[in-house]
């Protein structure tokens, strides 16, 4: 077996653990993996917004890493998450601050607030209702979503053989916000980027696919080890593998 296998089957080994809240910090701060650098910055444009407000939610909260980041917090703060393991993460994080963190099964269930009773609805990589959010805001109460757009990680797909699980190549921001003036919301906002992601070994990359099963349907290391040993082979001899992204940016207002 060549110097290239023994490192391939090492990072298949070490690929990295399960990954808790939603934070790849521990790829990034080993140099493992790479993001470049979007053109705004999500903590700077909600902080504002944040100062002004009462009542809050934070809509896919993940372990709560970003939102206990923003503090301080208005005094009666909420957050969703989706996914059980996180919940629980965001819990022990979030309600020491005086957050509520509510958990849900179902991505279509009703927001569980009242009609017109939040001023500000942050949401960062989350699904949503621009109808809910409608519902739920206070007149002049603003949401403000950072979306991973429907072209990232398409590079993955076709590398891997896979096509998308399902086809959100028109989740654009022009779409996004079409959307929320149909719902009768008011934008005021909108940016977009193609940001690239960088893999330093194919064992980043695996931690990564198992962290977005969305991206790739079926992913496992047996399935696809042909592709990722292909994948391998190009690291090795370029040092890396790029993989372009989309993000984009939208801030919407609640007739006053």
């Amino acid at each position: 077996m060549s110097d290239i296998d023994d490192r391939f089957e090492a990072f298949l080994a070490h690929s990295g653990g399960e990954m808790v809240g939603w934070s790849f910090s521990s790829m990034t701060t080993a140099g493992r993996m790479s993001a470049e650098q979007i053109p705004w910055s999500y903590g700077s444009l909600v902080i504002p917004l944040i100062d002004s407000a009462t009542d809050m939610l934070d809509m896919g909260t993940g372990g709560g890493e970003i939102l206990c980041n923003l503090r301080p917090l208005p005094a009666n703060t909420h957050a969703t998450e989706g996914w059980m393991p996180n919940v629980v993460v965001a819990r022990e994080r979030l309600e020491p601050l005086g957050v509520t963190v509510h958990g849900f099964e179902r991505d279509d269930d009703p927001l569980p607030f009242a009609d017109h009773s939040l001023d500000l609805v942050l949401n960062r990589h989350e699904s949503y209702d621009p109808v809910e959010l409608r519902r739920v805001l206070r007149p002049g109460g603003n949401f403000i979503t950072q979306q991973i757009g429907g072209q990232n990680d398409a590079d993955l797909n076709e590398l891997l053989g896979t096509p998308p699980a399902e086809d959100y190549s028109d989740w654009t921001l022009d779409h996004a916000m079409e959307e929320l003036s149909a719902a009768g919301l008011l934008v005021v906002d909108g940016q977009e980027a193609f940001p690239a992601t960088r893999f330093y070994d194919i064992g980043a990359l695996i931690f990564y696919l198992k962290a977005v099963p969305w991206q790739i349907e079926d992913f496992s290391v047996e399935n696809h080890r042909v592709q990722l040993y292909d994948i391998h082979l190009l690291i090795e001899q370029q040092g890396w593998l790029e993989v372009g992204g989309h993000r984009f940016l939208i801030r919407a207002e609640a007739p006053r």
